[in-house]
């Protein structure tokens, strides 16, 4: 515990000295501190006792919220405040020579505090000691009202940016202390400490040896029993060629019965899941909302839990009995264990109309723009969640183009290479 405070205080101390070079870049600040800079342009204390003073309001309305819930633990963040406001002051401090004139020189030193912002977020995640008020602020929110994390937090940082600027017009009649920076810095400082997270993740297992991750977990051999995965583009019959091999095999099948207990083990309504599993329509702007999850451990995203619920059902679906599996990813779930076989299943694009028209009773145009909306959707999923590129042929032991032959064909002959026992 003294190693994690004493890395928590390194991590403090690298983020007030990203929100001073930011500061000094003079293009706004952080949205968590416009409010406190904005209030010390105008008035004599610093931006660092503004900051502890904004803090301890955040602090008091937390109490407010959570009301009986509010756990006294939670009075850590006043020192912290505290210190945090302190070391703000001595950061600027030290900067106080550094004033860029010309704005490509502001733009970059912009982009250098947000990096350095962004290690510090980091540093501070990683020792998983205490929330500073703005991010415990929202969590309170959150526990109250049941809000999605990644959502409120936005809200938040838009709120305050907006009322920085509404006291930047009453105060000076112009705007001072937001401007394009505020804006650059909500996208991409959380951007930063979640790239830190993962490209630092050495460095997590040797400070903590004991914690343990996705990348931890043992490689397992299934010896009585083997499992096949089945991904499948969106109109190649995937699923019913999927059943019908597990059929001539005489094994399990598990497709919707995925989401059933996806449903069980996240608490998300099967609606949810069927209206949000393997799909993602732009990776980017998801990533652009899932950077705010950056500024606290154990939150994640609805999708994140349920991307993380349905590996979890299948590896334990996988556990028991000779299975084929198909969608959700499988053949990531289970791609450090042994006896298990990984199957891609792709189409000519008529195929895949006719496919689409017959089984769903639409027209043609409306068939075509479905399996490339869907596909898409399939393919930002894939590289989003596993950093693997959906269809590649690395990710599988065998890939089929499956309207080159009947259905019946296509059986036989997956049959034919697959275990037989």
């Amino acid at each position: 515990m003294l190693k994690r405070y004493v890395i928590f205080l390194i991590g403090l101390f690298i983020n007030s000295f990203g929100v001073s070079f930011i500061t000094k870049a003079s293009l706004g600040t952080s949205p968590i501190s416009s409010i406190p800079y904005v209030l010390s342009l105008a008035f004599k204390p610093t931006l660092g006792n503004f900051t502890i003073l904004f803090s301890l309001i955040l602090i008091i309305m937390q109490m407010i919220i959570l009301g009986k819930k509010f756990q006294m633990i939670q009075l850590i963040q006043i020192p912290v405040s505290i210190i945090f406001g302190y070391f703000i002051d001595y950061s600027m401090l030290l900067l106080s020579s550094f004033q860029p004139e010309l704005y490509a020189m502001k733009g970059l030193s912009l982009l250098i505090g947000c990096f350095i912002l962004g290690f510090g977020v980091y540093i501070e995640v990683l020792a998983d000691v205490v929330m500073l008020p703005g991010e415990a602020f929202v969590k309170a929110i959150t526990t109250r009202f049941g809000t999605d994390f990644g959502t409120t937090k936005v809200c938040f940082d838009a709120s305050m940016t907006i009322m920085a600027g509404i006291m930047s017009l009453l105060v000076f009649q112009q705007l001072r202390g937001v401007r394009e920076g505020t804006i650059i810095a909500a996208l991409i400082v959380g951007l930063i400490a979640k790239q830190f997270g993962k490209t630092l993740a050495p460095l997590t297992l040797f400070l903590f040896p004991d914690t343990e991750g996705e990348n931890s977990r043992a490689e397992a051999t299934y010896e009585n029993h083997y499992i096949i995965t089945v991904s499948r583009e969106f109109g190649s019959n995937g699923s019913r060629i999927g059943e019908m091999i597990a059929g001539e095999l005489g094994i399990a099948y598990f497709d919707h019965e995925i989401i059933q207990k996806a449903a069980e083990k996240s608490g998300y309504s099967k609606e949810f899941i069927e209206s949000n599993e393997e799909k993602l329509t732009n990776g980017l702007l998801y990533d652009l909302y899932l950077q705010n999850f950056a500024y606290v451990k154990g939150e994640e995203s609805k999708r994140e839990a349920l991307f993380h619920a349905e590996q979890e059902v299948i590896r334990d679906f996988a556990s028991k009995s000779s299975a084929v599996i198909v969608g959700r990813l499988a053949n990531y779930a289970l791609k450090d264990y042994k006896n298990v076989y990984h199957i891609f299943l792709r189409a000519d694009t008529d195929y895949k109309i006719r496919t689409v028209q017959e089984r769903e009773h639409i027209g043609f145009e409306e068939a075509a723009h479905k399996i490339e909306k869907i596909n898409i959707e399939r393919s930002n999923h894939c590289k989003f969640f596993t950093g693997q590129e959906w269809g590649q042929a690395e990710n599988y032991d065998l890939i089929l183009n499956v309207s080159k032959y009947s259905m019946e064909d296509v059986v036989q002959k997956l049959v034919a290479v697959l275990p037989q026992s």
